[in-house]
This record gives structure tokens, C-alpha cells and sequence, in this order.
């Protein structure tokens, strides 16, 4: 898979969409790297939910964490449904899962996350 030409298109998304983003990660070490932080705020701005980052969150806050109670057992039981048996087949896999997320899901897993706000 070509590796993306510039900062957006490193995130999976248009140019014209990233103003509207929130960028969110853990506090792991690799992640809060100098150059990490400052690309992520230079791209993210003040949508970025980060240690180091204008808004501070908890690296481990599974309950609120869409990608914890939602995105990870979700692609994991569609891409290795058909049990990949390449790398190459498992990233083509991991990449469509995800393209294919539509608009309809996210509605309902940002539902379920307001809900657990309460």
C-alpha cells in the first residue's frame, strides 16, 4: 500500500474534512512523540484529545472511548471473516472495513456515546 503524500491524507480523510475532526489518542509513548504532538496540532488544532494536547484525556477511558467499546471488535469480526491470508490481504482488509463504515453507524455509535455520559 503507497504510504499518503501529505498530512490529511496520512488521517484517511480530504483536505476539506479534517476542519471538521476531533483527532483523539492514548497517552502511549510512541504516540506523544515531539513530532507526533506538533503534527497532530499543526493538523488537528484545538480538536486534538491527547496527554500532551489542548484537550487532556485519560489513555485509558474504555467506556468513552468509541474506539474501545465500538471500532476495534467491530473491524476485527469483518476482516477476518473471510481469514486473510496475507499480510497485503489483511491491511486491503483492515482499509475496506473501515472505508465502509457509513454514515449511519457512526450516527448510532455517537448516540450510544452520549449516552454514556450520563
Amino acid at each position: 500500500m503507497a504510504r499518503p503524500t501529505n498530512k490529511t491524507a496520512a488521517f484517511g480523510v480530504k483536505n476539506h474534512d479534517v476542519q471538521e475532526l476531533w483527532f483523539q489518542q492514548d497517552g502511549a509513548t510512541c504516540h506523544t512523540a515531539r513530532a507526533t504532538i506538533d503534527l497532530l496540532k499543526d493538523t488537528f488544532g484545538d480538536r486534538l484529545i491527547s496527554r500532551f494536547g489542548p484537550v487532556k484525556w485519560p489513555p485509558r477511558s474504555c467506556v468513552l472511548t468509541t474506539l474501545d467499546y465500538f471500532l476495534w471488535s467491530y473491524v476485527k469480526s469483518l476482516v477476518y471473516a473471510d481469514k486473510p491470508q496475507t499480510l497485503d490481504y489483511l491491511e486491503d482488509n483492515i482499509c475496506r472495513v473501515i472505508a465502509d463504515i457509513g454514515p449511519q453507524v457512526w450516527e448510532k455509535v455517537i448516540k450510544n456515546w452520549t449516552s454514556r455520559l450520563d
